[in-house]
C-alpha cells in the first residue's frame, strides 16, 4: 500500500505567500519515513494534508492511486504534538478512545494505560498518559498509515523511549506506514528506515 502527495501547493486564508509549494511524498507501507525541515516551513500543515484535515489548493493525496475518502474511518490517522489539544476535554477516557476503530486490547495493554485511567477525563491525566491514550486511538484496525508530528517533544525521556518502542515494533508487525515529523535528528535516525527533508 501506498500514501502519495503529489504536487501539493497550500496558502493559508489571508496569505499572499504559499505554505506549501510544488510538495511531493511517497510513503510505503513498510516505511518510517522521517521529515526534517525548520520550523515554518509547513510540514503540520502537509501532515494535516495527509491526513484529510486539509484540502490543498492544488495537487492531490493518493491512498493507493485513489482519493481519500471523504466520509467514513480515514485509514490515515494523525498523532498531534498536543494531546491536550487533540481531545474532547469533556469526554472521559474511555470515551476518546471509542472515538477510534476497533482498538486491539493489546494496544492498551502495551502502552501501559491502566483500567482506572478509563474513568478519568483528560484534565485529570498527564501529558504523557493522555498521549498514549491518543497514540490508542489513532491504532484501529482499519489505520494503514499513521502521522506522527512531533509526538514525543513534551514527554519525558522514559515516556518518549516507551512510546517509539511500543510504535517501531507495532507499525512493524502490521506493515503501518510510519510518517514522523521531528527537529530531532537522532530521533530520527533511531525510529526511521529513510528520511527526507522539506525545503
Amino acid at each position: 500500500m501506498k500514501l502519495e502527495a503529489r504536487n501539493i501547493y497550500f496558502t493559508y486564508p489571508g496569505s499572499k505567500e504559499p505554505v506549501l509549494e510544488d510538495v511531493s511524498l511517497v510513503l510505503e507501507s513498510n516505511q518510517r519515513l522521517g521529515l526534517l525541515g525548520p520550523s515554518g516551513l509547513g510540514k503540520t500543515t502537509l501532515a494535516k494534508i495527509l491526513a484529510g484535515y486539509e484540502k490543498p489548493d492544488t495537487g492531490e493525496v493518493l491512498l493507493d492511486g485513489a482519493p481519500l475518502a471523504a466520509k467514513g474511518y480515514c485509514p490515515v490517522q494523525m498523532i498531534w504534538q498536543h494531546p491536550e489539544r487533540s481531545v474532547n476535554p469533556r469526554l472521559k477516557m474511555k470515551e476518546v478512545l471509542a472515538e477510534g476503530d476497533r482498538i486491539p486490547e493489546r494496544i492498551i495493554q502495551k502502552l501501559g494505560i491502566e483500567r482506572d485511567w478509563l474513568e478519568r477525563y483528560p484534565q485529570e491525566r498527564s501529558g504523557g498518559e493522555m498521549q498514549r491514550f491518543c497514540i490508542a486511538r489513532a491504532l484501529g484496525e482499519r489505520t494503514r498509515f499513521l502521522i506522527a508530528d512531533e509526538i514525543s517533544t513534551m514527554l519525558d525521556l522514559i515516556t518518549q523511549s516507551q512510546i517509539w518502542n511500543f510504535l517501531i515494533e507495532e507499525v512493524r508487525e502490521r506493515t503501518i506506514g510510519l510518517l514522523v515529523i521531528s527537529h530531532s535528528q537522532e530521533l530520527l535516525d533511531y525510529v526511521c528506515t529513510k528520511q527526507t527533508h522539506l525545503q
